[in-house]
């Protein structure tokens, strides 16, 4: 059993610092709401902390809102997380 704690801890480490250096970049969020609903969003990675990362969100009407989400959200799925960089190359975050 502790082995497996230390490969969840070890995992979300590795997507904690994946995203910290992300910082400031564009991401697309998909997020699985339920069984057949997912969302999929834009927007720009504004900060992460010891347990969430935030994504500040900007629509069509001037709104703009910020979203949170967890790195264990990233570890089992629930969440994708894709960064766009500046050659409009995707890089996916697992």
């Amino acid at each position: 059993m502790e082995g497996g704690l230390f490969y969840y801890m070890n995992n979300v480490a590795k997507i904690r610092k994946d995203l910290e250096g992300c910082i400031g970049k564009t991401v697309i969020l998909k997020a699985n709401k339920s069984r057949k609903k997912t969302t999929v969003r834009k927007g720009i990675l504004e900060s992460a902390y010891p347990s969430l990362f935030v994504v500040r969100i900007s629509n069509e009407y001037d709104s703009t809102r910020r979203v949170s989400y967890t790195y264990s959200d990233v570890l089992t799925s629930t969440v994708e997380v894709i960064v766009c960089d500046e050659a409009d190359r995707q890089v996916k975050i697992s």
